[in-house]
């Protein structure tokens, strides 16, 4: 039987985990809310031309943000691992909070000109900058918080908390499309999801403050070794470059099917916003249901096998996954195939934090997982609702659902080549 002090530690991590579990959840709302609210709010900063050009410059804005995640990981990397996990996650969901008080307070281009989009964009900056730090401090931070046989279970709560951010942003969407007009919704019902966001940004910002430091941390500072770009790329070339081969094609998938999806279900397949965000929301839920699963089976079959059939099913599906959506005409045929795309971005996104916090020793980790991957996500996953609509704007979409094959392609070489993570990797040697 488990003794008082083995149920306390138990304890103890359980209230760390849901901790970091419910910051990286209030950081996911903040950021998703950009994109879920940008069909109202975007012809306030950019009032000139049809939609699809208003959406453009939403989108463009919302890219830039991606481009300062590197930053973010690099700088928030060396942070973690020099000052602790639980600092660098309070410092990056104040950020977030932050900056979503500058949008939610933003006036409008007709108000303030080219103040409008400047401050829209000096406000994704902020928050590119704490969402680059974000998930290398998290999933570092719940890898090293599981138990040695559940870290592929546990780790998976990084996109279960993401996809509730996601889902909790659509939720509030609905209620306010429940309760406002169209036009009410253009003119000031958005900023009420950037209230919330602040709001919530600040609760969790006391929360986090409160949770454990890990054991992994703690052993490593008296390694003194050195958290750098420079020692990174010194000591751990291979594993960096594996970081960005397992990002690019998992990355470019998964903002395909959740985050441009409700646009393409709208501008494409011909739905209402109200259909399409109701179509989001049930495959969105269901897909948040599914990591754990995934987690779980990774724990028991290893991470390989798992990024292989993601990789598989990317490439070969993706196309008449695309075409079939457009050509649904019903909102039930939609939301099969939404989430049929979804799971298959499962064998990628439930394990993706723990192999790639496996790849690194702890003096290191926060920074080798989230530097790599921000750089992969800038350049695939941030710029995929943009090339998207630009190549849809310029009469060839479908060449965007190629392309998504094709990374998809790119990595899977990357996951057949590379060794089993679970058993091979820097925390192998204390599954005991």
């Amino acid at each position: 039987m488990a003794g008082p002090q083995s149920t306390e530690a138990a304890g103890g991590r359980l209230r760390s985990i849901v901790g970091g579990s419910l910051g990286n959840f209030v950081e996911w709302y903040d950021w998703y809310a950009y994109s879920a609210f940008s069909v109202y709010f975007a012809k306030a900063f950019f009032p000139k031309g049809d939609q699809t050009a208003a959406l453009l410059g939403a989108a463009a804005v919302f890219a830039v943000g991606f481009f300062m995640r590197p930053i973010g990981a690099w700088l928030m990397g060396v942070f973690a691992d020099r000052h602790g996990r639980k600092a660098g996650l309070a410092l990056s969901v104040a950020m977030m909070g932050g900056g979503s008080l500058m949008i939610a307070i933003t006036p409008g281009a007709t108000r303030i000109g080219l103040g409008a989009p400047l401050l829209l964009l000096i406000a994704r900056l902020l928050q590119g900058l704490s969402i680059g730090g974000e998930y290398g401090a998290s999933a570092t931070y719940l890898t090293e918080m599981a138990g040695p046989h559940r870290r592929g279970l546990v780790s998976s709560w990084q996109y279960v908390t993401l996809i509730g951010g996601q889902l909790v942003a659509l939720a509030v969407q609905l209620a306010m499309q429940a309760a406002l007009d169209e036009t009410q919704m253009e003119h000031w019902g958005w900023r009420l999801a950037f209230l919330i966001g602040a709001l919530l940004a600040f609760a969790v910002y006391l929360l986090r403050r409160r949770i454990a430091e890990t054991a992994d941390f703690e052993a490593s500072k008296a390694e003194r070794k050195p958290s750098s770009a420079l020692a990174l790329v010194r000591e751990h070339p291979r594993a960096a470059l594996l970081v960005v081969a397992l990002t690019a094609g998992g990355t470019l998938a998964f903002y395909a099917y959740s985050i441009y999806m409700q646009k393409y279900l709208v501008n494409s397949a011909g739905f209402s916003r109200p259909q399409a965000t109701v179509i989001m929301t049930g495959a969105l839920f269901l897909y948040m249901c599914a990591q754990p699963l995934f987690g779980a089976l990774s724990d028991r079959i290893g991470r390989r096998p798992l990024l292989i059939g993601f990789g598989i099913g990317g490439a070969l599906l993706t196309v008449p996954l695309f075409t079939a959506i457009a050509a649904s005409g019903a909102p039930l045929p939609a939301f099969l195939l939404v989430l049929a795309g979804l799971l298959i971005v499962s064998g990628y996104t439930s394990i993706n934090a723990v192999v790639k916090a496996e790849l690194f020793p702890a003096h290191i980790r926060a920074l080798g997982v989230a530097l790599p991957y921000a750089i992969a996500n800038s350049l695939f996953g941030g710029t995929a609702e943009y090339v998207a609509l630009w190549l849809k704007q310029a009469g060839h979409e479908s060449l965007f659902f190629w392309y998504v094959s094709a990374m998809c392609a790119l990595s899977l070489i990357a996951y057949w080549r590379m060794r089993e993570t679970a058993r091979h990797g820097t925390m192998a040697a204390q599954q005991g």
